[in-house]
């Protein structure tokens, strides 16, 4: 215990308890200073509360950052170029649409066209070969009508097919001889109409080898082109008559080259000219070498038969080599002559079949007198 001393500079006021200064020695020494803070403390306590909701509603929309911003300032406008290509897109989307819907018409077309040559043709195979019903005399034989096949059938759709794209190909012919247009250019036509020729062949030797009597009796062709008709086509030496008469000028080397071609194709002609009708005289004496009248012993019948079967397979290869002397002399007369005398000589040749189916037509159509 130190001895009591006189306290003349006191290190605290008077009227401060020595016990409170020694609990808090820290805050003693700033008591004043933190009065007026406390009373600024108590003075935003004792304030309304009315504002912190809206600090609280601006606090989270900081926390949103640019969303908020986004959703006040509204959707932007696209630029141009975002438009334009938004707009080709619905366009193009749009025009697929069309194609699909487009396409879509064509098979069902396709298929209703495919049903209806399906039944034509069970139709013809049924009712074409014999005519049900009607029967001569006690035999039980039926009377034959009409005996298309199914290959002659699809021939004649596309032989008709052939005759619209032909159209189209002479068109194209004539319009590049009109144009004038040069050697190397004009070449490209007549070398597609030659080989659109050539497709005509190729659809006659396929059906040649199941109907050859279809493509000889010559019903897909019209009623005046028939009258002109020779083994199952036109006569190659009345195209090189055409082609005389219709092209002009004419080198002496021209002339002598297709006058040549005429004679042996004359003379080819009539070779086989000549063969047929003996196929068909052979063919007569073969059918009739038994009686008629009598009635027929059945192992001398079948016989007969047989041997006109034979000769009548032999008719294939007539039609066969006239449709190759049609062929050859085609492409002969593309050889002897220059580019655009070939395509005149095609136009020509075109236009001497076009006139015979025109005729055909206005016949056809004629006012008839009872």
């Amino acid at each position: 215990m130190r001895p009591p001393t006189l306290n003349i500079f006191p290190s605290q006021p008077m009227h401060v308890d020595p016990s409170s200064t020694k609990a808090s020695p820290a805050t003693s020494g700033s008591k004043r200073p933190s009065e007026p803070s406390m009373e600024l403390a108590n003075a935003r306590n004792d304030a309304p509360s009315g504002p912190e909701p809206a600090k609280s509603i601006k606090r989270e929309g900081n926390r949103k950052g640019p969303t908020s911003s986004s959703e006040q300032e509204g959707p932007k406008t696209p630029d141009p170029k975002t438009l334009r290509r938004l707009a080709q897109n619905r366009e193009a989307a749009r025009k697929s649409r069309l194609r699909k819907k487009a396409y879509v018409q064509q098979l069902e077309t396709s298929r209703i066209k495919l049903t209806q040559l399906e039944q034509e043709l069970q139709r013809a195979r049924s009712q074409g070969i014999f005519f049900g019903g009607n029967l001569l005399g006690d035999q039980g034989l039926q009377v034959p009508v009409s005996n298309i096949s199914t290959d002659a059938a699809v021939f004649d759709i596309e032989y008709a097919r052939w005759l619209e794209e032909h159209h189209r190909i002479t068109c194209e012919l004539r319009a590049a001889v009109q144009e004038h247009l040069p050697e190397n250019e004009l070449r490209l036509f007549v070398d597609n109409c030659l080989a659109h020729f050539d497709e005509a062949m190729n659809l006659k030797s396929m059906v040649t080898k199941s109907d050859v009597f279809h493509i000889v009796s010559g019903m897909w062709k019209t009623p005046a082109e028939r009258c002109f008709m020779w083994i199952g086509g036109f006569r190659p030496s009345e195209v090189i008559k055409i082609v005389l008469n219709q092209i002009e000028p004419l080198t002496e080397q021209q002339i002598v080259g297709i006058c040549t071609l005429q004679q042996s194709t004359q003379e080819a002609e009539e070779a086989l000219s000549q063969g047929l009708e003996a196929l068909n005289h052979s063919l007569i004496d073969t059918i009739t070498s038994d009686s008629l009248i009598c009635p027929p012993n059945m192992a001398n019948y079948m016989g007969q038969m047989a041997i006109a079967m034979n000769k009548l397979s032999t008719v294939e290869g007539f039609v066969r080599q006239a449709d190759n002397l049609r062929h050859q002399t085609i492409h002969r007369l593309h050889q002897i002559l220059t580019t655009r005398q070939a395509a005149r000589c095609f136009l020509a040749i075109s236009e001497y079949f076009h006139r015979l189916r025109a005729l055909s037509s206005l016949w056809l159509a004629r006012p008839r007198q009872e």
